[in-house]
Formats: C-alpha cells, structure tokens, sequence
C-alpha cells in the first residue's frame, strides 16, 4: 500500500507543479518576470501558511468550538493509540473533546509527530469502542501519510495559478487605453490570464482527486490498524448516512464497553444522565437489517446527483468507501459487511438534466433579456425593447415555478431518517416535504457557538437541520443567544428534505417545548419573486404603451 501511496502522490505533485510551471514560463516570456523570483515567492506562501494555520486552528478551535485539547480519554481508547503510534514511530497526539452530541472526528497539523485529533462527545455515544477504534485509527491514517503537509503544498498550486490570473487581469486594465503596443500587451495579459483560471479550474479538481484518494488510503489504514474492517462500515454508516447499527446504546453506555458510568462522568467525554435509548430500524432481532443500509446507498450509487456532488467535494461518497472496505475484507479473513445487490429499475439521467434546466432557466431568461438590451443600445433598435422586457418578465415566471419546484406543497408527511434516506429521487433541487419528531443533539458544525444549525436523531438515525433565517444577523444572534437552549431537547420539525450529497432538511417550522419558531425564508423569497414578476410586468406594460 505505502507504495502505491507514493506513486499516487507523486504522480499527483508532478501533474500539478507542472501546471505551475507551465504559466510561470508563460509569464516570464511576457513580462519578463525570473521565474526563480515566483518560485520563491509561491514557496514563501506555501510556508507561512504551512507555519501558523494548526496554531490558528487550535486558537478557533478553543474559542468558537469550545475544543477542550488534553481531555483525558477512555483506557482503551489510549491504549489503541499508544499502540499506533508505537508501530508507525510517532508521537502520541494531541487529543481535542468538543462536548457536542453530533458525531464528528477530525485531525489537522504539520506532520505526524505534532498532529491533532479532535472528537467530538457524539463519537462516544453513538458507537462501539471498536467503531470508535476504526475512526480514531482513519484520522491516525491521514497523520502518518503526511496527508495535512502534502494536502497544503497540493492546494498551493490553485492558489498561486489564480493569484496569477487575477494579477494579469488587473495589469491589462492598468495597460489599456494607451498606444497599440500598449493594447496588445494587455491582450496577451487577458489572454494568458484566461490560461492560468483554466489551468486554475483543472487544478482544483485534481486537488479534490488527490484528497478523494487520502481518504480511501486512511480507511484502508484504519481496517489495516484494527484488523476490523466491519467496524470502520459501521462507523462510516451511522457518522456518514445517519443510520444507527445497535439496538440499544443505552446499554453500551453504562459498562459494558469497558467505560463505567463513573469514568466516563469523571473524563467529562458524556453525562450519563442525558444519554438516551436508541432502538433503531437498522436493528432487527439482534441483527443488522442490511436492507436499510442498502436503501440508504442507492442515492449515491443511482442518483447522477452523486456522482456531480462528489466531483465537487473533498470527501468520496460513503458507498464507495463502503465498497472499497468490503474489497479489503478477506485479506482479514472477514466476509464483506455489506454487498449492494439491488437492481436499478429506472435511469436517473432525465431527472438529473430536467432539475439542471429547472435550476438554470431563469438566469438564461435573465441573460438573454440583458443581451437583447445590449444590442439595443449598440445598434439603438426599438423594437428590441419590448422583447427585453418580454423576456425578464419570462425570466420572472421561471423564477417563480423553480421556487414552486424545489419547495412544493406545504402538505408535510410524517417521516423518519431512515424514510428519507432511502429516497432515491431527490437532490439540492429537488425536495420531499416531511415532518420529523425526534431530539435534538448537537449543532450542526459541532460545537460552534457561531452556527444556528442542529443534528436530530428520531429512532431510526440522525440528520443535519437547515437553520436560515433571511438575513445573516438573524441566524448568528440565534446561534449565540438563543440555539443552546433546544440541544438535548424534543422536536417536532417541518421542512423539505434534500441531499447535496450530505442528507439534511430545510427547515420551515421547529417546535421545541410546546413554542414553535418559524423560519421566514421560504416565505421572504416567495414574496421577492411575486415582486420582482410585477415589476417586470409594468415595466412591459410601459413599453408597450410608450411605443
């Protein structure tokens, strides 16, 4: 595995510094900048940045999070550590608590001797010692692999390719106006600009790659670390789908993990006064219902969703970590957790390019009417007036059926967790009206006193709440003042549930404590829309009539 963790690696610095270098050449025939003087320059950057972000993180850790770093961890989690860092030649690291009922696990720092690893109260609650093994040992993977040094020299690359860009665009503006050499010179910085956010875009993506592989070799170095693929399934199931695999985490809370109630009160990890019984659906007769699980993987392996939201983010969808576990199994002589053998009885493809159109046609409409203004004004054409306003008002009525399309009717059906992640037909446009009862555990980013968002868990599993008020201020103010005051408290919310590719709701109404507290947004926009349709309609009227 280490080696092919070095090809990949090195393939991938190669690939992307030679993008670098590929404009810096360019630049340095145009303006006749030394390509050593940007070199260096990039380099300075990449360790400054490199020096201080872990000592930043860990100062907005302790202050926004309330990161507890040193917190004492249970014995036989330290032992695992210990164990680790023994095999691998590094340095035990430093633990960080964040007293948050969401699960959350993650690690940040130079290299493997200086690393940090922050988990959250919800990671102890809601799994195994075993599972939490698995996931301490995923973040103990990106230490030893050099992921947090070799991710900031990657991310450098994009970084200085559009600090590049930018800086040309803004030497042709400098440049015009003058004589024709002078012209031609900031179209070749406009031009070469456009080459370097190119270069840019490409760049990006590869960073995204590269980081999508990490993951895969950390899960890889966890099963390897535990010699429990299973564990890691289970884990990456309830952290990533919101699906619980025990029947009662009551039960494991209070000893039989081999943490007592009263250690556990001591190190300060959960109260065990507020720990609820959790008998989930993914539990039946003492065995996992891989039925659910399977469900909850057909939106990432059918949905063309998926695959767009995955291309995007930084993180590879669970299935195919899940799939890329079982492949790893037998090489620990255990048979795979989960095979998902279920037929896709339709094509995904329609809806996928239907809700692109839905989300895109009102600013073609908006464009087109700005274009058909703008050849008015260059060629002064009367008739293209009425046309400019008949397409805003087009643009308008668009505007208005997305609005109807991504937030349909208010009738909120009764659902669950595991209901809803099981929907195949869904997206960040397109949405199902559901009414979750449950309680509330932790905020959404875990424990940041600046974030108005919620997890809930029902009996079936957990999932994000979409807190948004209209205005910015608004969800801050609640976020610090008022959001604490409904953590670990019962909750009856409405709302429409999407998936980008994270599984969250949008929330419309939240009851908590017999006071429901509505969110304005859907309302506000609908009102925008209806304004803005009005407008556009006098303004045609007034053309009409003028002409």
């Amino acid at each position: 595995m280490k080696k092919i963790l070095f090809g990949v690696s090195a393939a991938t610095m190669a690939l992307l510094y030679g993008l670098l270098v590929l404009i810096l050449l360019i630049v340095f025939e145009l303006t006749g900048v030394p390509l050593v003087t940007s070199l260096i320059v990039s380099a300075v950057i990449l360790l400054i940045q490199f020096l201080i972000s872990p000592f930043l993180t860990d100062l907005t850790q302790r202050w926004f999070y309330k990161t507890r770093f040193g917190a004492e961890v249970p014995v036989y989690l330290q032992e695992f550590i210990e164990e680790v860092c023994r095999d691998q030649h590094m340095k035990y690291p430093k633990i960080g608590f964040i007293d948050d009922g969401a699960p959350n696990a993650f690690t940040y720092g130079h290299t493997k001797n200086n690393a940090r690893i922050v988990l959250t109260r919800g990671i102890f609650e809601l799994l195994t010692e075993d599972e939490v093994k698995a996931v301490v040992a995923h973040e103990l993977g990106h230490a030893v692999h050099y992921d947090m040094l070799l991710m900031t020299v990657a991310e450098l690359v994009p970084t200085v390719l559009y600090g590049i860009a930018r800086g040309l665009l803004e030497g042709a503006k400098s440049s015009t106006g003058g004589d024709s050499d002078d012209n031609k010179g900031a179209a070749a910085q406009v031009a070469i600009a456009a080459i370097a956010y190119i270069l840019y875009i490409i760049a990006q993506y590869i960073v995204l790659w590269f980081s999508r592989t990490r993951e895969y070799f950390a899960d890889a170095f966890a099963v390897d670390a535990t010699g429990d693929p299973e564990s890691l399934s289970r884990a990456l199931i309830q952290i990533g789908f919101g699906l619980s695999t025990h029947a009662d985490i009551k039960s494991k809370k209070t000893g039989q993990n081999g943490m007592s109630a009263s250690s556990v009160n001591a190190m300060g990890i959960f109260d065990t006064k507020a720990s609820k019984s959790l008998v989930v659906s993914c539990f039946v007769n003492g065995e996992i219902d891989k039925a659910h699980i399977k469900n909850a993987m057909k939106w990432e392996l059918w949905n063309t969703w998926a695959k767009w939201y995955e291309l995007n983010s930084t993180h590879p969808l669970i299935s195919k970590r899940l799939q890329a576990i079982d492949k790893l199994a037998p090489q620990y002589g255990k048979a795979p957790f989960v095979e998902f053998d279920l037929v896709k009885p339709e094509s995904y493809f329609d809806d996928f390019l239907r809700e692109i159109g839905i989300s895109i046609a009102p600013a073609i409409g908006f464009l087109l009417a700005a274009g058909t203004a703008a050849l008015f004004y260059l060629n002064n054409t009367m008739g293209l007036i009425p046309v400019s306003a008949g397409l805003l008002v087009l643009s308008a009525v668009l505007s208005l059926l997305k609005y109807r399309f991504t937030h349909p009717s208010k009738a909120y059906h009764e659902a669950t967790v595991a209901g809803l992640i099981a929907e195949p037909k869904v997206s960040g446009i397109r949405s199902i009206p559901c009414e979750l009862k449950g309680t509330i555990i932790g905020r959404g980013d875990p424990g940041c006193i600046f974030n108005e968002d919620y997890v809930l868990q029902d009996e079936t599993g957990i999932i994000f709440l979409d807190y948004n008020q209209p205005l910015f201020i608004l969800n801050k103010i609640f976020a610090v003042f008022k959001s604490k005051q409904n953590i670990d408290r019962q909750a009856v919310v409405k709302g429409w549930y999407r998936r980008s590719p994270v599984p969250y709701v949008e929330l419309y109404t939240m009851e908590v404590g017999g006071k429901t507290k509505k969110i304005f947004t859907y309302g506000v926009g609908k009102v925008i829309r209806w304004i803005w349709l009005i407008l556009t309609l006098a303004a045609l009227a007034a053309v009409t009539v003028l002409l």
